[in-house]
């Protein structure tokens, strides 16, 4: 643990909120149009139609809001089913909770034309919560019960298979692909400020919640003897805590499609970072979780410029290395 004392972890936090608003001012200035910071202060203070004030306004800040806000809603997701599960692997699209809701939001718009973001948000929610059943289901049967290695077998398998179903909708309607092709990538491009309001509210209180039982995930972590021991009831933590996962991923497939690796990534850097104890480390992996995507959109736009590369794809590129790492390393929590 590198930072020991309370001061030191609130003085961290500070400096990456700060790199967190460092951040978003990024994601709004760089890319292919040039955009100055007095043009910034501008689009809001004096705002002439220009171009520059109508892609800061309309393209840019709701899209650097979007891929905070998505980006520290996976992160903290991925902290819970790690802390959950005592397995350093598991996160949204690892155990196939992104993949079930990117399936449910395909087969509404392929098969009953379904558009609404408000309904997209439901249906989210629907998918991600169907394949989280599925996994805990698949990976309790045997004598030994739940264990790590088959949950993320189980996930991996229910991942498969929600892709599999999802690229099989999309060969039979090819106007559905056309829609959702960019978004099952994973990406904040083009996302309107109103996709992002719709979920706010959800995801909002699905953060303050996580701070409200980080102390009984703490014992949860350790094992759940020493949970029940402690007086904790285990059963409502446990429910709180898969509540929790459905509306943070549902929410944020909803918006930017199924953006993987951020929920196994940040969690890992941050329990090295300020311990075990998960009232700081759902703040901190909210912060960097953010600052991760918001990172990895703002490279995105600069490959292969003046297209884009969809910031799935970066997160991928980023992630899956770390993921290996992991594997490696372990299975265990530490």
């Amino acid at each position: 643990m590198i930072l020991k004392s309370p001061k030191a972890k609130v003085a961290g936090l500070l400096i990456g909120m700060i790199v967190f608003v460092a951040c978003i001012l990024g994601s709004i200035i760089f890319g292919y149009t040039s955009i100055t910071f007095s043009m910034v202060i501008d689009a809001y203070t004096q705002f002439d139609q220009s171009n520059e004030h109508l892609v800061i306004r309309n393209e840019r800040m709701p899209r650097a809001l979007t891929a905070a806000v998505i980006g520290a809603s996976l992160a903290v997701a991925g902290a819970i089913m790690q802390a959950l599960t005592r397995n350093p692997l598991a996160s949204p699209g690892i155990l196939g909770v992104n993949a079930g809701a990117g399936f449910f939001v395909v087969t509404a718009v392929s098969l009953f034309s379904i558009t609404s973001m408000q309904h997209f948000i439901w249906i989210a929610f629907l998918g991600a919560a169907t394949a989280a059943f599925i996994v805990y289901f698949l990976s309790s049967f045997g004598k030994e019960g739940l264990s790590p290695m088959k949950l993320v077998l189980a996930g991996s398998a229910m991942a498969a298979l929600f892709s599999s179903f999802t690229q099989g909708l999309l060969v039979l309607n090819e106007q559905a692909l056309d829609e959702v092709l960019f978004w099952l990538a994973g990406s904040v491009q083009g996302r309107d400020i109103e996709y992002l309001l719709y979920v706010l509210p959800y995801i909002g209180a699905a953060w303050i919640l996580a701070m409200f039982i980080a102390r009984p995930v703490n014992a949860l972590a350790i094992g759940e003897d020493v949970a029940a021991g402690l007086g904790q009831k285990i059963g409502l933590t446990k429910l709180s805590c898969a509540l929790l996962v459905i509306v943070l991923a549902g929410g944020s497939v909803a918006v930017a499609g199924p953006i993987g690796f951020i929920g196994i990534v940040i969690p890992n850097i941050v329990r090295p970072l300020v311990g075990l104890d998960h009232r700081w480390i759902f703040p901190y992996c909210a912060v960097l979780g953010g600052i991760l995507l918001m990172a990895a959109d703002v490279s995105a736009r600069f490959i292969i410029m003046p297209q884009e590369v969809p910031v799935g794809v970066m997160t991928a590129v980023i992630g899956t290395p770390f993921f290996i790492y992991i594997a490696r390393r372990g299975m265990s929590m530490k």
